[in-house]
């Protein structure tokens, strides 16, 4: 057994690193990967040389760099597959309850950063769907999933654009700023829990550690949301909230993208 840690400069993100896991499933001699977000690296447990992982990595165009590779390692991985699942399901039913509260609300309000940030929640809650759907299944079956979650992704990308574009251009309604602000404290509060969640499960693992990058993520969103509606109460005007809603949309479309490259 070999334990080989590639720095993957280009993975910052829990997009990346469905990526790389998606990428080396399947390639025959690895025994486990295990990812480090925060420093970029992943460490792949294998046997045989390293020359399909490594262009395998590549491929991906990520900015990967061999950083070292320890011959005759025998350590046995410890994971707790239960409790990061159950973890994952409470992550992934607080993503889809505030998609609902934020999706109806959002038209409700005319508010376009509701909308944004209610679909970057179905995206994230498809990401984490992925994740413990995919387990167990074949690679072929896995990059099928991605592949769906990544189209989906892509056209409510597209979709949102255009609808900001439209009202951007259009005649429309001022948001409603109050309900903007007090959806998005409540949106800021489910993932502060999430987040709370996750950090105490005090996993390395790869899974708990994308989610834990994309929950942070959405913690930002919702403080730009919250913003944006303090910015409509000064101006009196849509534009905040149709920025906000672009820039949510891109990052959504960003991610769809990189999952599609697969």
């Amino acid at each position: 057994m070999q334990k080989t840690t590639y720095r993957i400069g280009k993975m910052d993100c829990a997009s990346e690193e469905q990526l790389v896991r998606m990428k080396l499933d399947g390639v025959a001699g690895i025994n486990h990967l295990n990812f480090d977000l925060k420093n970029r690296t992943v460490e792949v447990r294998h046997v045989g040389t390293t020359d399909t992982i490594t262009t395998a990595l590549e491929e991906l165009k990520l900015d990967t760099q061999v950083v070292d590779s320890v011959s005759d390692f025998d350590g046995n991985p410890i994971s707790d597959d239960a409790k990061q699942r159950r973890l994952l399901w409470i992550v992934l039913a607080i993503n889809l309850s505030l998609f609902f509260i934020e999706i109806v609300t959002g038209f409700v309000s005319n508010s376009m950063g509701l909308v944004a940030d209610s679909l970057d929640m179905l995206a994230d809650a498809l990401v984490y769907g992925l994740a413990l759907w995919a387990v167990g299944s074949t690679v072929i079956r896995k990059k099928r999933i991605a592949k769906i979650s990544g189209y989906f992704q892509l056209t409510l990308a597209i979709l949102g654009l255009v609808e900001v574009i439209r009202r951007f251009y259009g005649v429309g309604e001022v948001p409603v700023f109050q309900t903007m602000i007090y959806i998005s404290i409540l949106a800021l509060i489910g993932n502060g829990i999430s987040l709370y969640l996750l950090q105490r499960s005090q996993s390395n693992e790869a899974h708990m550690q994308a989610s834990m990058i994309f929950t942070s993520n959405d913690v930002i969103v919702n403080l730009g949301v919250i913003v944006a509606g303090v910015l409509v109460y000064l101006t009196d005007s849509k534009i905040p909230d149709l920025v906000v809603g672009i820039c949510v949309f891109l990052i959504v479309g960003r991610g769809a993208l990189r999952i599609l490259k697969l």
